[in-house]
């Protein structure tokens, strides 16, 4: 089972890894767009008016201009420790046993604007690079990624769960992976996307799918363990599953 997490703009700002290096992550054939986006990102950096302009950023954020510029020279740190926010929080990798944790580093990947794919042990600097970002003379990231980001997902073998938000599924779609939905219930049965809720029940999803021992095949033995949980999932076919969070 391979879980997809997304990424978030905030991340770890230290580490004690050696420096980035393309060639020790996973997924070595996506290594060219890898290069190729780093080089960009590095020499945007010295253009600090086009380089906000490009990733969005306001002269309060510099501090992300020098991360990207440090790209190549930066200590890393794993993947997984690497990003930050509600859904990180939630997952709680730094709580986990070592066998739990074992576990984890085979299931969960991050999907990156950046990288493409990086397994949770893959070692990354931080870095400032979003999915909606358009970086001056280089074709969209959407382009870049889905021709060859889309065949290593297809390929895995393994029974994809993508927790990822819309705009890194658009990078590279997974034919046939199982999606998680979150929705809140009011108490007069309507239902409602609620940001931090979904970010936080999504982290706990990743956590139960990363220790446990099961190895759900298909979307109808994901449900069952999403329940046995004590988890609200319904399912209306397909592969997509929703999970409710219902009024205490």
């Amino acid at each position: 089972m391979l879980v997809l997490l997304p990424p978030s703009e905030t991340k770890s700002p230290d580490g004690d890894g050696a420096p980035l290096d393309l060639a020790t992550l996973s997924a070595p054939e996506l290594t060219p767009v890898r290069q190729r986006l780093v080089r960009a990102l590095v020499d945007l950096a010295a253009d600090p008016p086009a380089a906000r302009a490009a990733l969005g950023l306001s002269p309060a954020q510099d501090a992300e201009l020098a991360r990207n510029a440090a790209l190549c020279t930066s200590p890393t740190r794993p993947a997984i420790e690497r990003y930050t926010g509600v859904l990180y929080d939630a997952l709680g990798i730094r709580s986990l046993t070592r066998a739990q944790r074992a576990r984890a580093d085979r299931r969960l990947a991050v999907g990156s604007a950046l990288f493409g794919l990086v397994r949770a042990d893959d070692a990354v600097p931080a870095y400032r690079l979003s999915a909606a970002s358009a970086l001056p003379g280089l074709p969209t990231l959407r382009s870049l990624w889905r021709p060859v980001l889309a065949p290593a997902l297809a390929g895995s073998g393994e029974l994809v769960v993508d927790l990822r938000s819309g705009a890194y599924q658009a990078l590279a779609p997974v034919p046939g992976a199982v999606t998680v939905d979150v929705l809140s219930e009011r108490p007069d049965g309507t239902r409602t996307v609620v940001s931090h809720a979904n970010k936080a029940h999504k982290g706990r999803v990743a956590r139960l799918l990363a220790t446990t021992s099961a190895e759900p095949d298909g979307v109808v033995r994901l449900r069952a363990l999403l329940r046995r949980a004590g988890l609200h999932v319904e399912h209306d076919g397909g592969t997509a599953l929703t999970l409710v969070l219902r009024p205490s």
